[in-house]
């Protein structure tokens, strides 16, 4: 009998201290406006948690937290404790958000806080208290989208500006972008800001202080309703308290805010189909077309460099210049393209410099030889409306060489060699010897020489020298993937030669690392100039199978020549880069 009251008191004394244990959540409100935060508290009431894990908040953004506190006391000599673990979170869309339940570890054992639901409503008016630091923040700080055209067409450039405007009620002491905007449907090149630079200016009618922090060109690549995503930024307002110092002087507060743009729709207008001329390659600005050669008399052998390019403002970097035609007496290599580029504040229409390509041609023989007009369409969108621009004939005069052959020279295979008659006469042969006198030759004889016995050994040592060179042969020629490295490697040592020819140049090695990228792809996949944008190359190189991985790599090199182009970068950041580029190239050709 005492067997069983003892073990049914320790059973239920053992029950009631694990009943004890207990891992809640509380919220500050069950309902909210889309405008307000939200506390949420997870305690557990028993010392020895450890490993806490919070829930994922899926609908909120963290604002604040986590911050941890610890309650002990002594009541009538029993002991309380709990141990906190506190969060600040906003709503990021209204109905029902449910909070999942938060995990923590005690003695071995998981234990799991309840999950919760809220309501999330329109957003509410604000209560006007002139000293609450969100109320001022808010009345006092704006964040803009500013789009210099919300109608362009496609391939027309825009200009598009981020602007935080702030009274003079308050300062801004630091920033940091949460969120970027992904610009879904436009080729985009970032504005270097090299400071921050505070202007005075008007919002809704008032005085403000402003500045830039992004700026964009924009071009977009195909016509429709396209949306440039909200921009988020957290900042650190110092906001007045309301109170004054022992001089007077108002004390300030500084408090940590998040605020995020609108969503903006570009409707972006198709070109016309009236007037779009055959050769219209999708060059949208305002641009000439220039033609010419470094030399127009030179000799037979001599090279010389021949130029199309095209300058102006417009989308230069997402089109293909017009190549020439040469007559076949003139040898002509592979062009090599330049880009002399710039993106500044008053970008609005695109990009503005010339990009051309160069040809080398080596004439064989001497004449003079005529290079055609070429010709180049574009559209104007200040215009609304097609030009066609045709360059002048060049004529090359190759003064001195072999003379060009004729028809008949080239059926009989003697080319440059002028046909004669043979003309007999009776002294045509008095020269023949018809007698002969034997001299003999102190000279050594071949037979059983130095070089006969050299010449009679040689094949011998040759013989084991070709064997082990034919098994080498053999042996790299069945190595299949070291084949497919090696014949990667050489298309980067290809594609990268004008990069390695630029380091220690940041901007030109960085613009020709970046052309290489993109010339390595329109070669490999057979796409146009005007499809290469970040957002098809990654689609592409997905249908073609290429890892994920492979594909993040190489749009990271190409964000990073955008972004070192404006950031101190040494000769070493620059081999790294070229190196990585080379690996990408190479990863890239063995996947396709």
């Amino acid at each position: 009998m005492k067997f069983r009251i003892t073990y049914t008191i320790l059973f239920l004394t053992i029950q009631s201290l694990f009943a004890q244990v207990e891992f809640k959540t509380k919220i500050s409100k069950n309902k909210l406006g889309l405008n307000q935060r939200l506390r949420v508290e997870f305690t557990i009431n028993k010392q020895g948690g450890d490993n806490f894990t919070p829930p994922s908040f899926r609908g909120f953004d963290v604002v604040g937290g986590p911050s941890q506190s610890v309650n002990q006391s002594w009541i009538n000599g029993k002991s309380n404790y709990s141990q906190s673990y506190t969060y600040i979170i906003s709503p990021i869309k209204k109905g029902n958000l449910r909070i999942q339940s938060a995990k923590i570890e005690y003695e071995g054992k998981t234990l799991k806080s309840n999950a919760v639901t809220v309501a999330v409503v329109d957003p509410i008016e604000l209560p006007k208290d002139p000293n609450d630091p969100d109320y001022i923040a808010n009345q006092n700080v704006h964040l803009e989208t500013l789009v210099s055209n919300e109608n362009p067409f496609v391939g027309e450039g825009i200009y598009v500006e981020y602007r935080l405007y702030f009274s003079h009620n308050v300062a801004i002491s630091d920033f940091d972008f949460k969120e970027l905007p992904q610009y879904e449907g436009f080729w985009n090149q970032d504005i270097k800001l090299d400071q921050i630079s505070l202007k005075n200016g008007k919002y809704q009618g008032e005085d403000y202080r402003y500045f830039s922090i992004k700026k964009s060109v924009l071009i977009p690549q195909k016509s429709g309703n396209l949306s440039l995503e909200p921009i988020k930024t957290d900042l650190i307002i110092g906001v007045p308290t309301g109170r004054g110092d022992f001089f007077g002087n108002p004390i300030t507060r500084n408090i940590r805010k998040s605020f995020r743009t609108f969503k903006k729709t570009i409707k972006v207008k198709p070109l016309p189909l009236t007037g779009k001329p055959a050769n219209f390659i999708g060059a949208v600005g305002d641009f000439k077309l220039e033609v010419g050669t470094s030399k127009t008399a030179l000799k037979a052998n001599e090279s010389a460099q021949l130029k199309v390019k095209v300058s102006g403002r417009g989308n230069l970097k997402l089109f293909e210049i017009p190549s020439i035609k040469t007559p076949k007496e003139l040898e002509v290599y592979t062009p090599e393209h330049r880009e002399n580029l710039k993106t500044t504040a008053r970008g609005i229409k695109g990009l503005r410099g010339e990009v051309y390509d160069q040809y080398t041609i080596v004439p064989a023989y001497k004449g003079k030889y005529k290079i055609p007009s070429v010709s180049f369409s574009y559209f104007n969108p200040k215009e609304k409306k097609y030009h066609s621009l045709v360059s002048d004939e060049v004529i090359v005069s190759v003064l001195e060489g072999k003379e060009l052959p004729t028809n008949s020279d080239r059926i009989l295979g003697n080319e440059g060699v002028q046909k004669q008659k043979v003309v007999a006469s009776r002294n045509s042969f008095r020269y023949v010897q018809t007698k002969t006198q034997f001299v003999a030759s102190m000279e050594e004889g071949f037979f059983q020489s130095k070089r006969y016995y050299l010449f009679l050994i040689l094949p011998l040592l040759l013989i084991p020298i070709v064997m082990f060179v034919g098994k080498k042969q053999k042996q790299r020629a069945n190595d299949l993937m070291g084949n497919r490295i090696r014949k990667a490697d050489k298309l980067a040592r290809k594609y990268l030669s004008q990069a390695k020819k630029e380091l220690g140049k940041k901007e030109a090695f960085y613009i020709a690392l970046e052309k290489a990228l993109h010339n390595y792809l329109k070669a490999k996949l057979q796409v146009e100039a005007s499809d290469i944008s970040k957002d098809k190359i990654v689609k592409i190189l997905g249908e073609k199978g290429v890892f994920p991985g492979v594909v993040s790599d190489f749009i990271q090199v190409l964000d990073d020549c955008d972004f070192a182009r404006y950031a101190p970068v040494t000769d070493v950041m620059m081999n790294e880069e070229f190196d990585k580029a080379k690996e990408i190239i190479a990863k890239l050709d063995k996947q396709l």
